[in-house]
């Protein structure tokens, strides 16, 4: 299991829950099953609304998490990742800070979400 952290301005205090690891259901998912406010319009990774910042919370190698084709397209547009932070995560395994939490997958490592 993951202990995930929500902290938002929106949010009177930090959440945080636990994700079922194994489980496919995305971020954005689990937010909602737990009533955390994550903004979100499409939940198809087109938009870029539901952007997050995702940091892995223990000393471990991140495990790697592939981005969609759509996270990459919405969060370049946005501003909120460069050409060689995909390339790093492509060849290198390295998850980027940020991510579409309608997109991102939750393994079994525990996060801190920021939105």
């Amino acid at each position: 299991m993951a202990n995930v952290t929500f902290t938002s301005p929106a949010m009177k205090k930090d959440l945080t829950v636990y994700a079922i690891a194994g489980d496919n259901g995305t971020l954005l998912a689990l937010a909602q099953a737990n009533q955390v406010p994550v903004h979100f319009e499409c939940e198809n990774g087109e938009c870029g609304s539901c952007a997050v910042q995702v940091s892995v919370l223990s000393d471990k190698t991140p495990m790697a998490i592939s981005l969609t084709e759509k996270e990459k397209t919405a969060l370049k547009l946005a501003g909120k990742i460069t050409q060689a932070q995909i390339t790093d995560a492509e060849v290198n395994d390295m998850p980027p800070p940020w991510r579409l939490a309608c997109q991102y997958i939750v393994r079994d490592e525990d996060i801190l979400v920021k939105f």
